[in-house]
């Protein structure tokens, strides 16, 4: 159903109304809820990190380690980095907690991320030619994109994407640019030089690869090896996790795309419902919600990026109520569900054909 621009106003001002009530209601109640997160998230590595050397009393003790460091290393990412990241909690001015000064635990660098991320992908979601995260430019998820032969074995390329999903993550930006090859495209502009992103890349990097795989297997002693392989475990869960709720926030079946051309100058409540068309939530409980960052109610993250993310389920509840006042389609269900969507979408336009997805506005 294509809205009118009355009902493309009245949708904005219900969805900033929604936004408003909350940022009202922020406080300590957020500021201990984040604080408390970031002290599981130390603990659980500290502990994790404990346990792994302890392995050589039973390697069942390793094995929790393992566990407890890709549980801190998933907070960080998720719940943590990804939403502070996003500002969520600048208004409380922490020393850490602000979104100028994260540096999270992974290959990428925060300032990259928050290019790439929070300004062109918040900004032009699923807008096919100007969002690059809609496939990473590496898998074809919808008719608008010409099939390559590559795109036969994009099953095992979306694999091995998610094994190594930091590492994708960090190379995104350089990749936009055309830092190690081909020419820039015209309507590519940077914010910083080629020589800064180089930097930025091999620098974290770098540092990543030090820290997790020779500083703390040399500190452990006759257990290095157990260390630098239960790191190494660790990384992966992490990578596979975030990598599964990121594609089914954005690439379920149901999930729209958009031309450049039809979103040139949308109106405010013209974006809202792009947002809400381009995305997907799944259901569960507060565990899995904390786990993904409350990326479980991805629909409610793109109309408000810069909330608090732990308000999102309650969000959610109002969101889905306007949705149907204005029959627009809410996509909800089960993470299998979801997951399998994926999937089967991912395996669909590997081959050539399939239905566009371009969605009118």
């Amino acid at each position: 159903m294509k809205l009118t621009t009355e009902q493309f106003t009245a949708l904005a001002h219900e969805l900033d109304s929604v936004k408003q009530q909350v940022q009202q209601q922020l406080g300590d109640a957020d500021a201990r809820y984040i604080r408390r997160v970031l002290l599981t998230q130390r603990l659980s590595a500290l502990s994790g990190r404990i346990l792994m050397v302890l392995g050589f009393i039973t390697p069942w003790l390793w094995l929790l380690g393992v566990l407890l460091l890709a549980l801190a290393k998933i907070l960080d990412n998720m719940e943590i980095g990804h939403n502070v990241l996003h500002g969520q909690y600048d208004w409380m001015n922490d020393p850490v907690l602000h979104s100028k000064r994260y540096e999270w635990d992974i290959a990428c660098d925060a300032g990259s991320w928050q290019r790439t991320h929070n300004f062109e992908h918040h900004t032009y979601t699923n807008i096919i030619g100007k969002d690059r995260d809609f496939g990473y430019g590496l898998l074809r998820l919808s008719n608008d994109f010409r099939w390559r032969l590559r795109n036969l074995w994009q099953g095992g390329t979306y694999l091995l994407l998610s094994m190594l999903f930091q590492w994708g993550v960090s190379y995104h930006e350089l990749a936009a640019q055309r830092v190690f090859f081909g020419k820039k495209k015209a309507d590519r502009h940077s914010q910083v030089s080629d020589s800064e992103l180089k930097k930025a890349f091999f620098g974290k990097g770098a540092r990543q690869l030090i820290k997790d795989y020779v500083f703390f297997p040399l500190i452990a002693g006759p257990m290095w090896l157990w260390v630098l392989c239960g790191n190494l475990l660790a990384n992966l869960l992490r990578n596979l996790w975030t990598s599964t709720v990121i594609f089914c926030g954005h690439f379920t079946k149901e999930v729209y795309v958009f031309s450049a051309a039809e979103c040139e100058g949308e109106s405010r409540g013209q974006w809202y419902y792009r947002q809400m068309l381009g995305s997907s939530n799944f259901t569960g409980p507060t565990w899995l919600h904390i786990l993904t960052g409350h990326l479980s109610c991805q629909i409610e993250h793109h109309l408000f990026p810069d909330i608090p993310a732990r308000h999102y389920p309650a969000m959610a509840k109002q969101v889905q109520t306007i949705a149907a006042k204005y029959a627009i389609p809410y996509n909800t269900g089960s993470f299998l569900r979801q997951y399998s969507t994926v999937f089967l979408r991912i395996m669909r336009y590997s081959l050539p054909g399939g239905e566009k997805a371009v969605k009118a506005l």
